[in-house]
C-alpha cells in the first residue's frame, strides 16, 4: 500500500528493458513533482532468443522480455503500457553534423533557432539506415563553441552541432517487433553506449574527453565522447560469455560450470598464491548429486584436475587473462582508430556485466597505458544494491535517458506543415506528443 500511495504522488512514469545477450533486465522509475527520480520496481531474468545483440529467435525473446517486465511490475506494484528499449548491436554508427544560418549580427529570436534546426533536419542523411537519434549537442555563435542557450544573444551567424545515431534497420524492427510481441509498446531506441553514458560519466567527463567500454557478455562497445558528445563508437564482437566458453573448452566442464568457476574464482589479475589453490569445478548442488557417499565426483573430472575435481586457481586465471588480452587489443584498436590513444587520450570508463570480473579495471589500465576507473550508475532512491553495478549501468542510464528526454529535430516545426518525423508505432502517438510539447517550452 506504501509503494502504491507513493506512486499517486509522482508526477510520471517510465519504464525501461535492456534486453541483452546474457540477461534481459527492466526497471520502473517514478520522478515527483519536485523532479525527484526514484526506482519504483526492478526485474531480470536469463535471456533467450538474442545473439550478439541481435534476436534470433523472436517468440522465445518476446516471452523473456515479458518475463522481465512483469518482474518489475509485480516489485513496483504497478503495471506498465511502454518502455525505452536499448539497442547494443544493429551496426551502430555515430557523427555529427554541423549547421549554422546567417543572422546578420542581430539578436537571436525564438524563430531563428527553429529555422536553424528545421535546416538541420535536411542535412541528416541516413543512407538507407535507421536514425536513432538527432539532437541538438550545442550552438555556436561566429564559431565559439558551447553555448547552450543561444536566445537573446547578437551573432553574425547561428550555427549548432547535431549528434545523429544510426542503427540497420532490420535488427532494430526485430528489436521492436520481440517488445510490441510481449504486449508493450516502445517509447524509443536508445544506443546503449548513449544510455551508459548518462549513468555512468559526469558532464564534464562528457564535455573533456572520455572513452565508455562497455563490456556485456558478447558484444563490447567502444565509445569516445568529448564536447559532450558521442563522437565516435566501434562495436567489437566479444564480451564476457567468451572468457566463459574457453574456461568451458580449455578444462572440458560444462557452461555453467565454467561461469561460476570465472564468477566465484576468477580473476583478471594473478598472484603467487594462486598456484597453491585448489578451487572446487563442481558447484554445492553439483557435488550434492554428482557425489557418492566419500564425497568423491562421480563422472569425467575436469581437464587437469585432480580426485576431488578441483583444479589450480592459477591455471583458471591464465585461461581468464589469456581471453583478457585478445579483448583489450581489440579495444585498444578501436580507441586508436578514433584518435583516443598517445597525448590525445584520457580517462577511460570501464562498464558492462563484463567489468565486474576482479581486478578487471588494474589489467586494463596496464594493457591500454591509460587511466581506467569502473563505471556504476548513481545510486537513486529505490534501486536495489546489487543494481548499483556496472551490469545494470545501461538499464539505469536508460531510465535517466527517459527522465531527460532530449529533443530530437525530426519533431522541431510539426504541426505548423514542416513536421518531417512519421508517427510510428515504434515510438508512439501520445508520447511524440509529450516531447514535442517539451521541445516547444525547451527551444521556444
Amino acid at each position: 500500500m506504501a509503494s502504491r500511495a507513493a506512486a499517486r504522488r509522482l508526477a510520471r512514469t517510465f519504464a525501461a528493458v535492456n534486453v541483452g545477450s546474457f540477461r534481459i533486465s527492466a526497471m520502473i522509475m517514478g520522478e515527483t513533482e519536485t523532479g525527484e527520480l526514484q526506482v519504483l520496481g526492478s526485474g531480470h531474468r536469463a535471456s533467450a532468443g538474442i545473439k550478439r545483440g541481435y534476436v534470433t529467435d523472436m517468440g522465445a525473446a518476446a516471452h523473456a522480455i515479458r518475463d522481465a517486465v512483469e518482474r518489475a511490475e509485480k516489485s513496483a506494484g504497478t503495471p506498465v503500457r511502454s518502455v525505452w528499449i536499448a539497442c547494443a548491436g544493429a551496426g551502430l554508427a555515430s557523427h555529427v553534423v554541423a549547421v549554422d544560418i546567417e543572422i546578420g549580427g542581430r539578436r537571436i529570436e525564438d524563430e531563428d533557432v527553429e529555422q536553424l534546426l528545421i535546416q538541420a533536419q535536411d542535412m541528416i542523411q541516413p543512407d538507407g539506415r535507421k536514425v536513432l537519434h538527432a539532437q541538438p549537442a550545442h550552438y555556436t555563435l561566429d564559431g565559439a563553441h558551447g553555448i547552450a542557450n543561444p536566445r537573446g544573444l547578437h551573432a553574425e551567424r547561428l550555427g549548432v552541432d547535431i549528434h545523429v545515431m544510426l542503427a540497420d534497420g532490420a535488427p532494430v524492427r526485430n528489436l521492436t517487433e520481440a517488445v510490441q510481441n510481449a504486449h508493450l509498446e516502445v517509447e524509443g531506441v536508445v544506443a546503449a553506449p548513449l544510455a551508459a553514458g548518462h549513468a555512468c560519466l559526469s558532464p564534464e567527463e562528457r564535455e573533456l574527453g572520455v572513452a565508455l567500454v562497455e563490456i556485456g557478455a558478447e558484444i563490447t562497445n567502444v565509445a569516445v565522447f568529448a564536447g559532450g558528445m558521442l563522437l565516435g563508437l566501434h562495436a567489437v564482437p566479444m564480451g564476457s560469455a567468451d572468457i566463459t566458453d574457453a574456461i568451458a573448452s580449455s578444462f572440458g566442464i560444462r557452461r555453467s560450470q565454467a561461469e561460476r568457476l570465472k564468477c566465484v574464482a576468477g580473476s583478471a589479475i594473478a598472484s603467487p598464491a594462486d598456484n597453491r589453490e585448489l578451487i572446487p569445478v563442481n558447484g554445492p548442488a553439483e557435488a550434492g548429486s554428482e557425489a557418492g557417499e566419500t564425497g568423491a565426483p562421480v563422472g569425467p573430472l575436469a581437464r587437469g584436475a585432480d580426485d576431488k575435481n578441483r583444479i589450480v586457481r592459477a591455471e583458471l586465471i591464465a585461461v581468464v587473462t589469456q581471453q583478457l588480452s585478445v579483448l583489450t587489443g581489440e579495444i585498444g584498436k578501436a580507441l586508436k582508430g578514433m584518435g583516443f590513444a598517445g597525448p590525445r587520450a584520457g580517462q577511460v570508463v570501464l562498464t558492462g556485466g563484463g567489468a565486474e570480473l576482479a581486478g578487471m579495471a588494474d589489467f586494463m589500465q596496464g594493457a591500454l597505458g591509460q587511466p581506467v576507473r569502473l563505471g556504476r550508475p548513481p545510486q537513486l532512491t529505490g534501486m536495489p544494491e546489487a543494481h548499483h553495478a556496472p551490469g545494470f549501468a545501461t538499464l539505469a542510464g536508460l531510465c535517466l535517458y527517459a527522465a531527460e528526454d532530449p529533443v530530437d529535430i525530426r519533431a522541431v516545426g510539426a504541426g505548423r506543415g514542416g513536421a518531417t518525423f512519421a508517427f510510428t508505432r515504434e515510438t508512439g502517438v501520445w508520447a511524440l506528443l509529450a516531447r514535442l510539447l517539451r521541445a516547444v517550452k525547451e527551444y521556444f
